[in-house]
C-alpha cells in the first residue's frame, strides 16, 4: 500500500484592503488546499466568498495557536494541504503564525511562503524616508511608562524605524514622540491600499497639530514611520580629530578658554569637559 505523502503549508499573503492586490498564486493555491487556518474565520470567510472558494476552516490566533499544533500536524500527516492566513497582510508579521511554522519546522515539515501584500513595505515603498536600512518595532507598548522605555531604546538607531499603531492609540504615540524624539521626520501612512489612503509627513509636533485639524485623519490603521537618528561620529576617530585641534590651537596661542569653546561647538559635549581636557593637554608639552 502507497503512504499519502505528507502535505504542505502554505503561509499565504493577503490583501490588506484593495482585493485586487492579491496575487494569481495566492487565488490558485487557496482554491487548492484542503482547508485554511485563518486568524479570524468569519473575517477570512468573506474574502473566501469574495474567490467563490468554500473551505473548511480553523482558527488560529494568539490564544490559541499553540494548542493548533497537534491538530494542523495531524491534518499535513494525512497529506492535507494548508493555507495560513492573517486577517490582512502577511502572516507572522505582526500576526499570529510564528509559533506554529517553528514547531511545524521543528518536526521536517514543508512549509511554503507566498509572498504578497505586507503593510511594513508597502508603507516604506511610499514614505519618501531613507529605506536601505529600517527595522521594525511592531506595536509599541500600550501603556506609558513602558512606551516611553522602548522608544528610549529605538532612538540611538540610525535605521529608518517602523512601527504599527491604532486609531486609538495613535496621538498617545505621537506625544510620546514629541517627547523624546521631537526634532525627527515622521509619516504616517494611514488606510494603505483603500480608499482613503494617506500619507502625512511632518515633525511629531505638527502631526499632532494635522490629526487635532481634521480628526478622520486618526481614523484607520497605521504605519508609524521616523528618521532614524544622525550617524554617530566614530569615538576613536573623534579623539584624533580632537587632539589634533585641541593641539594646534594651544600651538596657535588660543586661551584654553576659548579653545574649549570651539571644541564644545565642533564635537558637542560641555565646554567644562574640554576645558579639563585642554588643561591636560597643557601640562603634557
Amino acid at each position: 500500500m502507497t503512504q499519502t505523502p505528507p502535505g504542505t503549508l502554505y503561509v499565504v499573503a493577503t490583501p490588506i484592503g484593495n482585493l485586487d492586490d492579491l496575487s494569481a498564486r495566492a487565488i490558485r493555491l487557496l482554491g487548492g488546499v484542503a482547508r485554511v487556518a485563518a486568524e479570524d474565520t468569519r473575517h477570512s470567510a468573506r474574502l473566501l466568498s469574495h474567490l467563490g472558494l468554500n473551505k473548511p476552516m480553523l482558527s488560529l490566533h494568539e490564544h490559541n495557536e499553540a494548542r493548533r499544533i497537534d491538530t494542523l500536524d495531524r491534518y499535513l500527516a494525512e497529506g492535507e494541504d494548508i493555507a495560513l492566513i492573517s486577517d490582512a497582510g502577511t502572516p507572522l508579521i505582526s500576526d499570529p503564525g510564528f509559533v506554529l511554522v517553528r514547531e511545524l519546522r521543528a518536526r521536517n515539515r514543508h512549509i511554503v511562503p507566498v509572498p504578497g501584500p505586507c503593510a511594513l513595505i508597502t508603507a516604506l515603498s511610499g514614505a519618501g524616508l531613507p529605506t536601505d536600512r529600517f527595522v521594525f518595532g511592531g506595536f509599541l507598548p500600550a501603556k506609558p511608562g513602558a512606551r516611553r522605555q522602548a522608544l528610549e531604546g529605538w532612538k540611538t538607531r540610525e535605521e529608518t524605524l517602523v512601527f504599527y499603531e491604532s486609531p486609538h492609540r495613535i496621538v498617545h504615540t505621537l506625544e510620546a514622540l514629541n517627547e523624546q524624539l521631537a526634532e525627527r521626520d515622521v509619516v504616517l501612512a494611514r488606510e494603505l491600499t483603500k480608499t482613503f489612503e494617506t500619507f502625512l509627513h511632518g515633525s511629531p509636533a505638527s502631526l499632532l497639530a494635522q490629526l487635532a485639524d481634521d480628526p478622520n485623519q486618526a481614523r484607520g490603521e497605521f504605519v508609524v514611520i521616523v528618521a532614524g537618528a544622525p550617524p554617530a561620529v566614530q569615538s576613536e576617530q573623534q579623539a584624533i580629530d580632537a587632539d589634533t585641534l585641541l593641539d594646534a590651537l594651544l600651538a596657535e596661542g588660543v586661551g584654553v578658554k576659548q579653545a574649549a569653546g570651539v571644541a564644545a561647538r565642533l564635537f558637542g559635549g560641555r565646554k567644562q569637559t574640554w576645558y579639563a581636557r585642554l588643561q591636560a593637554i597643557k601640562g603634557e608639552h
